[in-house]
């Protein structure tokens, strides 16, 4: 089984082909809602990608900071979360 970063490795592969596929059907002046039909399949795929990250971030950085029992570790890994809710919310 892979692991989360392989999946991640994988998955930015696959996201740095489709941009490279984009820029060509701008440069070819493909119909526009081609163009934007595969942004916003780039899109998706990036927040697959934050997905995958946040996994591994709950999964090791803030186990280990429940599990260490410092509280200001905790708070750290806390916050770190809270900020990205909030920049994903933008």
């Amino acid at each position: 089984m892979k692991t989360n970063k392989d999946r991640t490795l994988d998955r930015l592969s696959r996201l740095e082909g489709q941009v490279r596929g984009v820029a060509k059907m701008v440069e070819s002046d493909r119909y526009c809602m081609d163009v934007l039909a595969q942004t916003a399949a780039i899109r998706s795929a990036i927040l697959g990608v934050e997905k995958l990250i946040l996994e591994n971030h709950a999964e090791h950085c803030v186990e280990t900071a429940i599990q260490s029992g410092d509280a200001a570790e905790q708070r750290a890994k806390f916050d770190e979360l809270i900020g990205l809710l909030q920049k994903a919310s933008r």
